[in-house]
């Protein structure tokens, strides 16, 4: 039997769903803005330092999303960040249209898109974008101030030097570098905006502002996030003891009730399961180490890939590119090869978001039918029951060569066999390895009668 990949309406945890009550979480609303338990799905991970992952189904990580949504929701955010350096007050968010969009309704992603596109406000700030989760995030942000833009990375790159670092205490993979081009890109006392895509502790703020700080005093910090769940507020403690102000910006506001035996709950949740992992690693139809029946391969630097444009904010994006890559965007999406009539999913990889996103918004303006999704680092438990935010998942091997070893790596929700007509995997050079097509680009296989590879500059 065909596994269809669900919707972002088929992840809801609401408190009712029976995952939610055997494991006695709870989030609820807060405050204005948009509701958590529409942007928020509930899932468990494979990380003993946190059992739970509240699944995004506005961010394109965990969950395939039209991209105009997962667009909308980074300039929203912008637009909020913008308000507050102005000091004026937050503008009102089109609160029925983001979840009309989430609960999968077209004609209210369209128009959220045409909303959260209009009004930017340009300002003097650096924007920067946690890995890897936020890095597409982020780049909205930074689209809608028209500002410089840097990501953090887990990946060493010769010949760019470490201009700074810091810890994310829960996070599956810890340490996070920051490799700009140009180091002058972090110096200096314009406002630094910190982009995550979920607040829960804000000890990962703390880590970075107190590390930067350090090298680089400023006056403003400003933090910027989907859904803002801390119990407190320590982070602008923590800041305002470094003679700083900070303000914190959000789509949406929640609390999180944890039981004090969540680890318990989970595991005896998992017990009796036979295998709570993604799916197994067959390789599909594929033959090791080749390409597909029907698969292409698109060099982006052969359809107008603006010369010096930055592929990503790893080493700096500037406000300036931002134009240069729209202008460029219609040709470049035109060649991922998305065909009237087909289901496409765009996938990015780990750390490589923002790009994939905007092809697969390009796609989706010009009438494609299409959603977006990324590979990750973080393995989480897959269930196939109602109210779970992961339902299927594939497992494969690191195809990058990374610095702290191989591992496996995941993509989740994407469904069973025939789930899609076509699906374009999006990677930079150091990624095009053997183990690509081996690993991910196998596993995908039999869910699409075909696949594009599409390779960055």
């Amino acid at each position: 039997m065909q596994t269809a990949p669900v919707t972002p309406t088929e992840h809801a945890a609401p408190p009712s769903s029976p995952i939610a009550d055997r494991l006695g979480v709870r989030v609820r609303r807060a405050g204005p803005g948009a509701d958590p338990e529409v942007l928020l799905g509930l899932a468990l991970r494979r990380n003993p330092r946190r059992a739970q992952l509240l699944v995004s189904r506005v961010l394109g990580k965990h969950v395939p999303t039209d991209p105009r949504l997962v667009r909308s929701a980074g300039l929203l955010l912008g637009g909020l960040v913008a308000d507050v350096l102005a000091g004026r007050e937050p503008r009102a968010l089109p609160t029925d249209l983001l979840h009309g969009a989430v609960g999968g309704d077209r004609s209210a992603a369209i128009t959220l898109g045409l909303t959260a596109g209009a009004g930017r406000s340009p300002a003097d700030a650096l924007v920067l974008g946690y890995a890897e989760t936020a890095t597409a995030l982020g780049h909205c942000v930074a689209e809608a101030l028209q500002s410089d833009y840097l990501h953090s990375t887990r990946r060493p790159v010769a010949g760019f030097a470490a201009a700074g670092g810091f810890t994310e205490e829960h996070s599956h993979a810890t340490d996070h570098l920051l490799l700009p081009a140009d180091p002058a890109l972090l110096r200096g006392d314009r406002p630094l905006v910190l982009v995550d895509d979920e607040l829960s502790t804000g000890r990962t703020v703390v880590n970075t502002i107190t590390a930067l700080h350090r090298a680089h005093p400023r006056a403003r910090y400003v933090v910027a996030t989907l859904v803002d769940a801390r119990p407190d507020d320590s982070l602008v403690d923590a800041v305002g003891a470094l003679g700083a102000r900070v303000d914190v910006v959000a789509l949406s506001r929640a609390t999180v009730a944890l039981p004090a035996d969540l680890a318990e709950r989970a595991a005896a949740h998992l017990a009796p399961l036979p295998d709570p992992s993604p799916g197994g690693r067959d390789s599909g139809g594929r033959d090791p180490g080749g390409r597909g029946p029907g698969d292409a391969v698109v060099r982006l630097a052969d359809h107008g890939w603006p010369a010096g444009l930055p592929v990503g904010g790893r080493h700096g994006f500037r406000a300036a590119d931002h134009a240069r890559l729209d202008t460029a965007l219609p040709a470049l999406a035109r060649s991922v090869g998305a065909r009237p009539g087909e289901t496409t999913l765009v996938l990015g990889t780990e750390e490589l978001m923002a790009l994939p996103l905007r092809l697969a918004q390009t796609l989706a303006d010009a009438g494609c039918t299409v959603r977006f999704s990324t590979t990750t680092r973080s393995p989480a438990v897959v269930l196939d029951e109602p109210g779970y935010a992961l339902r299927s998942g594939l497992e494969f091997p690191a195809h990058d060569d990374p610095a702290d070893g191989p591992g496996p790596r995941f993509a989740y929700n994407l469904g069973g066999p025939g789930s899609w007509d076509h699906v374009a995997v999006v990677v930079d050079p150091p990624a095009v390895t053997p183990a690509l097509h081996d690993g991910l680009l196998a596993r995908l296989a039999p869910l699409t009668r075909r696949t594009t590879l599409v390779i960055t500059p």
